[in-house]
């Protein structure tokens, strides 16, 4: 693939928050939500559940987009993996409160699977970013205030490290923008191998 072309990244998820990485790091990606049916994949383990995830996210949404050469889709999920069991966002409140509950004081590991495809080249690649996460051994009032608030009914593992839930996590082993939803270097490593500098993505 041509390293002189001006390409578009186009990310197939709602997510601010992953946005607002590609955004801090130079890079104008234009979102387009894949609407995937996310209950249709049924994986044991939360590695294999966010690639399928992401993969899924970004064919959907380049399946419905003119042919254009220097468009990229990418596609991304995050699983928390926590004693076995595969989370991803809670259902509802209680069951964010249970999560939380069971995993103060105690360890998970963050999925993102990342998907990234090349609209007209058909070039493909993935990888998952992992991180391990610590939590605090957070209050039951903590955890119902955090539950209160909203905002971890709108995350995978019921937690985030860029919000409220930042103050809930008390270290993590790895890239915290995996965390967040986005792995940077996983990014770079995915663009070259596709033959793409990353820097060709940044805006001028």
């Amino acid at each position: 693939m041509q390293t002189d072309i001006a390409y578009r990244l186009i990310l197939a998820s709602a997510s601010p928050a992953r946005r607002a990485l590609l955004t801090g790091a130079g890079i104008d990606a234009e979102v387009i939500v894949s609407g995937v049916d996310e209950s249709v994949v049924d994986a044991d383990d939360a590695y294999t559940t966010s690639l399928a995830l992401a993969r899924m996210k970004a064919r959907t949404v380049a399946a419905n987009l003119p042919a254009d050469p220097a468009a990229l889709v990418l596609g991304c999920d995050s699983v928390l993996a926590f004693e076995g069991e595969v989370f991803g966002k809670p259902a509802d409140a209680g069951q964010a409160v249970r999560r939380w509950m069971a995993m103060r004081g105690k360890s998970g590991v963050l999925h993102t699977g990342h998907h990234l495809t090349g609209l007209v080249s058909g070039l493909q690649a993935e990888a998952v970013g992992t991180t391990t996460v610590h939590f605090a051994d957070v209050t039951d009032a903590e955890i119902e205030a955090y539950v209160e608030s909203g905002e971890p009914l709108q995350v995978a593992g019921a937690f985030t490290l860029d919000g409220r839930g930042g103050a809930f996590v008390e270290r993590i082993e790895g890239d915290p923008g995996n965390v967040i939803g986005l792995s940077l270097p996983l990014l770079r490593r995915l663009l070259a191998d596709m033959g793409i500098p990353i820097t060709s993505l940044w805006r001028d």
